[in-house]
């Protein structure tokens, strides 16, 4: 069912973006009195799943989940139409309109998409608005995890500013991507009420972007160990532990936060130890003694962050929604620039960082999130206009950069070279297809 819920998610979004995409060159297309053959999500070699003519134009649903496209006459496209470009060029094609026009519907699909992405980004804001915890409302600092441990950072430790960029919303996606995109070199902390310098070291560009490290967080809330889920019939359960006891110490060791807890506990798979544990709102505590799993566990889930500390959530009027989204894609797209460099530049592996369906896919959750789809949707909305913008012939870059060609020199390239540059473009992204999905099985295949 996760997997139905997370391939839904995934296809519903693309299928709004590609036909959204598509109309972006079929209305401009029809505007300036040029055929349109056929309308298609999806692509259908051979066959397709649904198909109904009206008037002039083919409009269907094919097999093959990896895009879709509309058929412009007198186009030379991935269609590969040799034959109609073989008849003398009619007033209704394509190749017939002023450049300016075919320019305008070449770049229609890529407005769309930049439009749909700054506007779907505007409305998640103006919807939900942004709740998140201020920096200095998480007084306990931080608890590392073992790559935030490895690259410098400790327990407690109090965020101030990453880089140039000062630490005001506590999110360690924040710290990532101002090390791996905007190349900070220093994270300074208050460090046990003193003033601390964290080294970046610049091998944490790749270390941070590599595809076994996607999920992996740097750090989170240090907090207090309060049970918030207790699984029956596990060690806690028996124990008679309840939701919201807290656990102060392990053996007589004080364990005030989680962290310190779950060191105590390392390597102790098996054994039975003694915790003290409190009730909510009582000082007095009590020792529960308790058999651990062969895995050091008892089968809990710990309140989390909103138990002990208080979020803020930013509301959007209508107005203010639009620039705040412009804004927020501006910044998106910015990121993706840089990691473009980055990529480049060596510093991040293409193979790392890229990824198919699969990777995709991941990003929308197993459980349906609203909020989350239509953040991700916005996201995938300007990544696909940015990728088609790439001058790769068949993408619409490609198109694009050709006609630029013809409108500042008044030469048009000959069908014969546009068919073979086409032909190229078609397979440059077939193969770079090919190579992110191929990534993601070997991931999945090696675990």
């Amino acid at each position: 069912m996760d997997t139905l819920i997370t391939v839904g998610q995934l296809v519903l979004s693309l299928s709004i973006l590609i036909v959204l995409h598509e109309f972006g060159h079929f209305i401009p297309a029809r505007l300036f009195g040029t055929r349109v053959e056929k309308f298609y999500l999806f692509f259908d070699p051979g066959f397709s799943l649904f198909k109904k003519q009206i008037g002039e134009t083919e409009y269907g649903i094919g097999w093959l989940p990896l895009g879709g496209y509309v058929k412009i006459s007198g186009m030379i496209d991935e269609s590969f139409d040799k034959e109609q470009m073989d008849q003398p060029a009619q007033p209704w094609e394509f190749r017939s309109k002023p450049a300016w026009q075919r320019l305008i519907i070449m770049l229609g699909g890529v407005t769309v998409n930049f439009i749909l992405g700054f506007f779907i980004y505007a409305m998640v804001l103006f919807g939900y608005g942004e709740e998140y915890f201020p920096a200095d409302n998480i007084t306990a600092g931080i608890a590392v995890d073992s790559l935030g441990q490895e690259i410098g950072l400790q327990n407690g430790d109090k965020i101030i500013r990453v880089g140039d960029v000062p630490f005001e919303r506590f999110n360690d996606r924040i710290v990532l991507r101002e090390i791996a995109i905007n190349n900070a070199r220093q994270i300074e902390v208050n460090r046990n009420d003193q003033p601390t310098t964290v080294e970046v070291d610049p091998k944490w560009v790749d270390l941070l972007t590599r595809y076994e490290n996607k999920n992996s967080r740097l750090f989170t809330a240090r907090m207090p160990f309060v049970v918030g889920i207790v699984q029956k019939g596990g060690p806690a359960d028996e124990a008679g532990l309840l939701i919201e006891d807290r656990i102060v110490s392990v053996d007589g060791t004080p364990t005030p936060f989680f962290d310190q807890y779950t060191e105590a506990v390392r390597g102790r798979g098996g054994e039975t130890v003694v915790l003290g544990v409190r009730k909510k709102d009582q000082e007095d505590v009590r020792e529960v003694s308790v058999t651990l799993t062969e895995a050091g566990q008892l089968l809990v889930a710990a309140a989390g962050p909103d138990y002990f500390y208080d979020t803020e959530r930013q509301e959007y009027s209508f107005a203010e929604s639009i620039p705040a989204g412009v804004n927020q894609g501006v910044n998106f797209l910015s990121d993706q620039f840089k990691a473009f460099g980055q990529m480049f530049a060596g510093n991040i592996k293409v193979t790392e960082s890229l990824g198919g369906f699969a990777s995709i896919g991941s990003m929308f959750g197993k459980t349906w999130n609203w909020e989350r789809f239509w953040y991700m949707t916005a996201s995938l909305s300007l990544i696909l206009a940015f990728m088609n913008l790439l001058p790769i012939p068949a993408l619409d870059g490609g198109h694009v950069m050709f006609l630029l060609y013809e409108v500042v020199s008044g030469r048009k390239p000959s069908d014969t070279f546009m068919e073979r540059a086409t032909m190229v473009g078609f397979v440059i992204v077939l193969g770079l297809v090919v190579l992110a999905n191929g990534l993601d099985i070997w991931r999945w295949i090696n675990g």
